[in-house]
């Protein structure tokens, strides 16, 4: 037996302390800080399991460190990223806020950037300038979101306004259609013309042309859609077949451009407009994007860049936008078309009594009661 460590030796003596750390000790075991010999070596320390916990405690540490580090570099890349180009505060005679938040969501058909290859397989055509090919709005807030196509064959009118570029006030330039309003100065005359028809304040604007839309949705390995009827468009280089089917880019903007093939044109399109845009929404605001950094940097860098908006927007916003997209197809959510009454010399008559008792809703963050049906 060791003469140093044998208990029952008789020349062997407790340290002090030994057997009197807690109540029911017997006194054959050291206290906790009692320094240990480990075998076959002499070295004093602390017990293993105590080690064991301080390093787990450090790896934790440093897990939560890395992780806010590398979420508040993402958030600066992402808000560096956005192209916040369009001066909301510049926009004349504005309704007051409501209750919730309002974004007003462009598809523009800007071709910039596109090789004349990608305009062809894109069916885009090569036309000047830019004009928009859907605009919705979306309110979020606490009765749940409402997603609102706005035709942009609306017949409207267009208020005066300070220019864009000039600052100078001009107009009224009476009615119109409401996509005309872009053509003419752009986003923040669009903001103004819907705000003067609606009464509603827009908080946030968000812009995205042909070549984006098509590369976030490849950049996520396309969204899978369920089609009751198939159809075809020239046009928009369309061709769909009923059923289940995952859409890629080019067949994703072919979706969402068409209107030709359908007997309600812009109203029909519109309507696809939205069952997409929820789909895109849902699919990507999945954990095998969210948390797969492969996946993940590719889908934001793949928009981002092409994304323009007002320029309060930041990540938080946008995030905030794509769930309230995501839940429209929820229980709490709703999508419309703005109620339509009839038309006027071919373009889209607002329903006056619908819209006033929409916009109140909305303004007042109840839940929509209004139906676009006439």
């Amino acid at each position: 037996m060791h003469p140093r460590t044998d208990s029952g030796n008789p020349g062997f003596a407790h340290p002090s302390g030994w057997g009197n750390t807690a109540p029911g000790n017997d006194g054959t075991h050291p206290p906790d800080d009692f320094p240990y010999e480990e075998h076959g070596g002499g070295h004093r320390g602390r017990p293993p399991h105590r080690r064991r916990g301080r390093t787990v405690l450090r790896v934790l540490v440093a897990v939560v460190v890395v992780l806010l580090v590398v979420s508040v570099a993402t958030y600066f890349w992402a808000d560096s990223e956005l192209r916040k180009e369009v001066d909301l505060g510049k926009v004349v005679d504005r309704p007051g806020t409501g209750e919730g938040t309002n974004y007003l969501i462009v598809g523009s058909d800007s071709r910039e950037g596109m090789s004349d290859q990608q305009k062809k397989d894109l069916h885009t055509g090569s036309a000047d300038g830019k004009r928009t090919d859907s605009m919705m709005l979306l309110h979020d807030g606490a009765s749940g979101p409402t997603l609102i196509s706005l035709p942009r064959d609306s017949n409207v009118t267009i208020p005066k306004f300070r220019g864009s570029e000039s600052g100078h006030i001009k107009g009224p330039l009476g009615d119109n259609k409401l996509n005309a309003a872009y053509s003419i100065d752009g986003p923040q005359l669009l903001v103004r013309t819907v705000e003067y028809n609606t009464g509603l304040h827009i908080d946030h604007y968000a812009e995205v042309g042909f070549s984006g839309f098509a590369n976030i949705v490849d950049s996520i390995g396309g969204v899978d859609m369920t089609l009751d009827k198939g159809f075809k468009d020239k046009w928009s280089g369309a061709d769909f077949d009923a059923g289940e089917q995952t859409l890629n880019g080019r067949q994703a903007l072919a979706f969402v451009r068409t209107r030709h093939a359908f007997a309600t044109s812009d109203l029909e399109r519109t309507k696809n407009q939205q069952k997409f845009l929820s789909a895109l929404a849902s699919q990507t605001a999945t954990p095998g994007t969210l948390l797969n950094p492969f996946k993940l940097y590719p889908t934001m860098g793949a928009g981002l860049d092409t994304l323009v908006v007002d320029k309060d927007m930041n990540p938080y916003y946008l995030a905030k936008m794509f769930f309230a997209m995501q839940d429209v197809t929820g229980s709490g959510g709703k999508s419309m078309n703005m109620p339509v009454s009839g038309s006027v010399g071919g373009n889209l008559q607002w329903d006056k009594v619908k819209v006033g008792q929409l916009v109140r809703e909305l303004k007042n963050d109840e839940p929509v009661t209004v139906t676009d049906t006439r």
